[in-house]
């Protein structure tokens, strides 16, 4: 069993910033996990934001958001943050954070989320 536990969310002007933060515990310390972050906006499915593999660093993100926000490990803290510039009113969405072992790279672990709103 494996926790996630989120924070950082909130209500920000458009062009600012927020920074999210995934807390996880439960699980081996080998890091062998990839750790994403998914959005839900309103009147649309879940989608992918962004990903890191806790092992090699190497990231990933969503064209609608590279160049705009960056994902980070903190391997020591079992922590994985979404640094969020430039916000956009169509990034208005609940976040998630998950987790999916590398063997399989199935998303079993899910945040509660939170939200993320930016206005205009």
């Amino acid at each position: 069993q494996v926790h996630l536990v989120q924070s950082g969310g909130g209500l920000v002007q458009a062009g600012g910033s927020l920074r999210l933060s995934c807390a996880a515990s439960g699980r081996t310390d080998s890091n062998a996990y990839l750790m994403g972050w998914f959005r839900r906006a309103p009147a649309k499915e879940r989608e992918f934001v962004s990903s890191i593999n806790l092992i090699d660093g190497n990231t990933y993100y969503d064209g609608s958001v590279k160049g705009r926000f960056t994902i980070s490990r903190d391997n020591a803290e079992n922590t994985v943050h979404l640094q969020m510039d430039s916000l956009k009113p169509e990034d208005t969405a609940v976040y998630l954070c998950a987790a999916a072992p590398l063997t399989t790279k199935a998303y079993n672990y899910w945040s509660l989320g939170t939200q993320v709103t930016v206005s205009s």
